[in-house]
């Protein structure tokens, strides 16, 4: 698999399997951001996924893929610490915040920076109708954000600051996408790169979670919380492993910018799981998000 993958990097074959990671990667990340907001506290379900996928890596980690070479340490440990400032913003977001608010506004700024990132760190570059495109998607995705804000009822007293940490969150997303994209480069073999950082990434978040959860007066059972760890864990790793196998194969501004049609998938999991109302406003803002990333892969 490995070898394959390697081999049409770059290639017409690449591309349109990096496409296809991404929105691959689109639609589990909005499922993944509905399971960390949903039920539970923020914090306990990410430490939860955290655990459960730092469990599932570690055996591919040290006994199936190959070691990582000296300098991907380095590599490894900058990726755990972006990834670990963005969990805890992440986590402070949502427990401010409505779902179907906090999320557009994080992932639309995450798009935005990683294409100016990619340009500094790999010389891509994007034509004027992709920019274009990324205008359309982006004001699809914020005026999804502000259409929610306008309706809100609830949350309303902490909306200022969940907002402000969203915008911040999504600067990290676009750290992260573009230092994975380094990073996964840096290694002959993408897989060794997904193993470890699964293993290092997931170490940290469960210690906070088992704090926070020892203060609370009634902590919720361990079962429900690590059933849902588990899924999220699953889906942690098809998600992220896509978009990062995504950049490797192709460009990874490109790969980032369709990624962010999570946000359509996203109001509909807000819409049919967390019940949240969805009218047509949304429906057509959401059709300017998937406008907008129809007019970035085309105009590539």
């Amino acid at each position: 698999m490995s070898d394959w993958l390697i081999s049409i990097e770059g290639t017409e074959t690449g591309h349109q399997m990096a496409l296809a990671l991404a929105i691959l990667a689109a639609f589990l990340h909005s499922v993944f951001g509905a399971l960390q907001k949903g039920r539970h506290d923020p914090w306990l379900t990410r430490g939860a996924i955290d655990i459960s996928y730092a469990a599932m890596a570690a055996p591919f980690a040290f006994f199936v893929v190959p070691w990582p070479e000296p300098h991907m340490w380095v590599i490894f440990a900058v990726a755990w610490a972006i990834h670990t400032v963005y969990k805890v913003l992440q986590a402070m977001a949502y427990t401010r915040g409505a779902y179907t608010v906090v999320y557009p506004v994080v992932r639309g700024t995450g798009p935005l920076f990683t294409v100016i990132g990619a340009y500094l760190l790999f010389g891509e570059t994007f034509s004027f109708v992709q920019w274009l495109g990324v205008g359309v998607l982006l004001t699809g995705i914020y005026g999804l954000a502000i259409y929610n804000l306008r309706t809100l009822t609830l949350n309303r007293d902490t909306m200022p600051a969940a907002l402000g940490l969203a915008v911040i969150t999504g600067l990290f997303v676009a750290l992260y996408t573009t230092y994975d994209a380094y990073g996964i480069r840096s290694t002959a073999n993408p897989f060794t790169f997904l193993a470890w950082f699964f293993f290092f990434d997931g170490l940290v978040f469960p210690v906070i979670a088992w704090i926070r959860r020892s203060r609370m007066a009634t902590p919720p059972d361990l079962g429900p919380l690590m059933a849902r760890g588990v899924l999220g864990g699953l889906t942690a790793f098809m998600s992220f492993g896509s978009i990062m196998l995504a950049t490797r194969l192709d460009k990874v501004g490109e790969a980032a910018v369709l990624r962010e049609t999570s946000t359509v998938f996203a109001a509909f999991i807000g819409w049919l799981v967390l019940k949240e109302t969805v009218g047509p406003r949304r429906i057509a803002l959401m059709a300017l998000i998937a406008a907008g990333a129809v007019i970035v892969e085309m105009g590539g």
